[in-house]
């Protein structure tokens, strides 16, 4: 199981990287940001959670999502402060939209099948 974290780790920090770099290149749509959010999502779960179903993080994540998007439709002082700093704007966003939505469910959808078909999982304890 620890090199299977570990290999869920390495794709954390790759897609954190990608996802910063997707809003500093002003030639990637805005979007993509939102699908690797989502992919980011799924696999810090199936790296927290690494001995639960593949589903489960797929679920899980896309809970988180919509969770993060809906509470965007909430206007309280202090989570305004917290949206206007860097890490804030990342995490929880601006501002809500339906089609990130869509995205967050295309970014979820890949990454569950980019685990299902390319990450083997190991049935030793850790």
């Amino acid at each position: 199981m620890k090199s299977n974290r570990l290999n869920y780790f390495i794709i954390i920090l790759l897609v954190m990287i990608l996802g910063i770099l997707s809003r500093k290149v002003t030639i990637i749509p805005l979007f993509i940001g939102d699908v690797l959010y989502a992919v980011l999502t799924y696999f810090g779960f199936r790296f927290l959670i690494i001995k639960s179903e593949k589903s489960t993080s797929l679920l899980f994540s896309l809970l988180f999502c919509f969770g993060i998007e809906f509470l965007q439709l909430v206007q309280i002082e202090w989570l305004i402060a917290i949206r206007k700093t860097t890490l804030g704007h990342y995490i929880l966003g601006q501002g809500f939209l339906w089609l990130d939505l869509l995205c967050y469910v295309i970014g979820t959808l890949l990454a569950f099948l980019i685990d299902w078909k390319f990450i083997k999982t190991q049935n030793s304890n850790s």
